[in-house]
């Protein structure tokens, strides 16, 4: 790297770091002082032949006491605000040579919180589970943000020191470990990550250079990181390698890009686009995976470039907003803009995004931009993410705020859908573990953190006046942690989702749902029907989330079967398998339609 320590082959370690601020600046390993010779453009350096892989080290700036620890630091084993610790990359022995790395299409992903994942809260633990992932379907797993943060806990957004695993959940190796395992198994590793702000906490990249900040843009997480003003390139520098160095050093498969709508960049190349470069030149001749969170839901981030980022996909808020309406009810603060109806529901199946520039209520302004073009893979769907289970302010899940018989159908309608379907850590067996927001500061900070989290829930009128969990109470972080005797106990949710997940992969038609024609119909307030003309055959697929269906007139052609064949039922989210209530063909010999209430069907076309 161009920063940070590097072991040297014929012995020691060399040490980088850009610190155009402090007047004077020494190394400080082992506790034994060194100066650092000057380079151009803030820049200094200096070689330790005593350095060896473990030594603690840190800088202490313009003769103060305190030695602070490297921005670039591969490991802070005592946490964020100790020394450093010079560590080998390339000690551990990778057995996944033969990996190929992770194309967009076909990918099932799976949202996992390293800490709560497990009792044991480590990657070592995670392994074990990763056999069970794969046998649902899971193709790639996007782990929820690693670099070291402060604390005994928390979801990883308030990081500081961006190239060090956090000592929460192992050594580096245990997380290399990790992601080797993964691919022996098939599975691809997707890393989270946080270029919108800094953390609040043992953030000590201003000592270094007061340019890493900028005030020009307002950030709704804290400082905007500075990619467009003075000094900006080598923060830019400093970012875009942080992309390259988990491709590199760690095989992750790709990124997650937290809140790129708060990642600020007038710049003739948005860093956006030259840190996906980055990431894709450091994975050498494999796949990598880059998708973003984006509120208002950017097509230009997955459009190629010059006139786009070249991501590969990005989240689509949209269907969560209209599902969960459909599925809940509920209809506050940002749901408002959604009514879950069938039409709804069928736009996004068919369109992908339900806001392309029109104007949102909520926000009282337009929100995205027109996207009819980009392909359907590109939008990663979900029911489930740690953000929207948070922010039902008891973090519960969908199966403790709707029924079973919806839920099903509405997994199904994820799942069979052309967009890259996500799930959320826990979901494929319908945990009812809550997912709240956690995170352990220093008291002041802790009450900070608080007041701002229940400022932002009072945008839901039910939850005013009502007790919160405090984020930093180690109570907060314990009810999260996955009950994994769940999964035995709901062996109908796991068997739901592995067949759906099979027949997504496996059938003629499905597997190509993202490339074939697609139409479909409201059938009423809350039914809606998707048809798909595959080169041979077709596929028809209903969801109903009302009551039975069962019209005296058929006007509807989509509904009319192909010719001299007649519909035939595939699939039903009510099979008893599933814990439902028995499925019967929906048209009978007469071609008389009766469609059951709270379900999802697959009908084929038969001779």
């Amino acid at each position: 790297m161009p920063i940070g320590a590097e072991l040297q082959p014929g012995g020691g370690v060399s040490f980088r770091i850009w610190a155009p601020l402090p007047k004077s600046i020494m190394l400080v390993a082992d506790g034994v002082e060194h100066a650092m010779q000057p380079e151009e453009d803030g820049y200094r350096s200096a070689h330790v032949a005593a350095a060896r892989v473990g030594s603690r080290y840190g800088y202490r700036l313009d003769g103060g006491e305190s030695i602070l620890p490297d921005p670039a630091s591969r490991a802070q084993p005592e946490g964020p605000h100790e020394p450093s610790a010079v560590v080998d990359p390339f000690a551990y022995r990778w057995t996944d040579a033969a990996w190929q790395g992770v194309r967009r299409e076909g990918q099932v992903i799976y949202e996992m919180h390293v800490g709560a994942f497990t009792r044991e809260g480590t990657w070592a633990a995670a392994i074990d589970k990763l056999p069970l992932l794969k046998e649902v379907g899971i193709s790639v797993i996007e782990m929820m943000p690693v670099a070291e943060f402060p604390g005994r806990f928390g979801w990883g957004y308030d990081g500081v020191a961006l190239f060090a695993p956090t000592r929460l959940y192992g050594a580096p190796d245990d997380l290399r470990a990790f992601i080797d395992a993964a691919h022996g198994l098939g599975l691809g590793v997707i890393l989270d990550v946080v270029y919108n702000h800094f953390g609040p906490d043992g953030n000590y990249l201003p000592f270094f250079s007061s340019t890493y900040i900028t005030d020009k843009y307002e950030n709704e997480w804290g400082d905007a990181v500075n990619f467009d003003g003075k000094g900006s390139a080598p923060v830019r520098e400093f970012v875009r390698e942080n992309a390259a160095y988990w491709v590199r050093e760690f095989h992750f498969d790709g990124l997650r890009l937290d809140a790129t709508q708060q990642i600020f960049d007038d710049s003739p190349r948005n860093i956006i686009a030259e840190l996906t470069a980055a990431a894709r030149d450091a994975a050498g001749p494999r796949s990598v995976l880059v998708v973003a969170e984006n509120e208002p839901q950017e097509a230009r981030l997955v459009r190629p470039e010059p006139r786009g980022c070249g991501l590969d996909g990005v989240w689509n808020e949209d269907l969560h907003h209209a599902s969960h309406v459909a599925l809940t009810g509920r209809r506050e603060a940002y749901y408002s803009d959604y009514t879950g109806s069938a039409g709804e529901l069928l736009a996004c199946v068919k369109h992908g995004f339900l806001y392309q520039g029109q104007r949102s209520t909520w926000q009282k302004k337009p929100r995205g931009a027109p996207s009819l073009d980009i392909d359907q893979t590109q939008r990663v769907t979900f029911l489930e993410n740690h953000d929207q289970v948070a922010n039902s302010g008891f973090g519960k899940r969908l199966v403790d705020l709707t029924d079973r018989a919806r839920l099903r159908a509405m997994t199904a309608l994820l799942l069979l859908g052309p967009g890259t379907p996500m799930l959320f850590q826990g979901q494929e067996f319908a945990s009812a573990t809550p997912f709240l927001y956690f995170a352990d500061h220093r008291s002041e900070l802790a009450q900070a953190v608080a007041k701002g989290r229940r400022e932002f829930l009072m945008q839901f009128p039910s939850l005013a006046g009502v007790e919160l969990d405090a984020p930093a109470a180690a109570a907060t972080f314990d009810k999260c942690v996955i009950d994994w005797s769940e999964r035995a106990a709901n062996a109908w949710a796991v068997r739901l989702h592995r067949d759906l997940i099979a027949l997504r992969r496996d059938d003629p038609v499905l597997a190509r749902a993202a490339s074939v024609r697609i139409d479909g119909a409201v059938l009423s307030e809350e039914a809606v029907l998707v048809r798909l003309f595959g080169e041979r055959e077709e596929r028809l697929l209903v969801f109903n989330f009302g009551r039975d269906w069962a019209p005296r007139v058929i006007p509807e052609p989509l509904l009319a079967p192909p010719t001299e064949k007649q519909w035939s039922l595939l699939w039903s989210s009510e099979h008893p398998a599933y814990a439902g209530d028995g499925a019967r063909e929906p048209v009978d010999a007469d071609g008389c339609w009766y469609v059951q209430g709270r379900a999802a069907f697959v009908l084929a076309a038969e001779r």
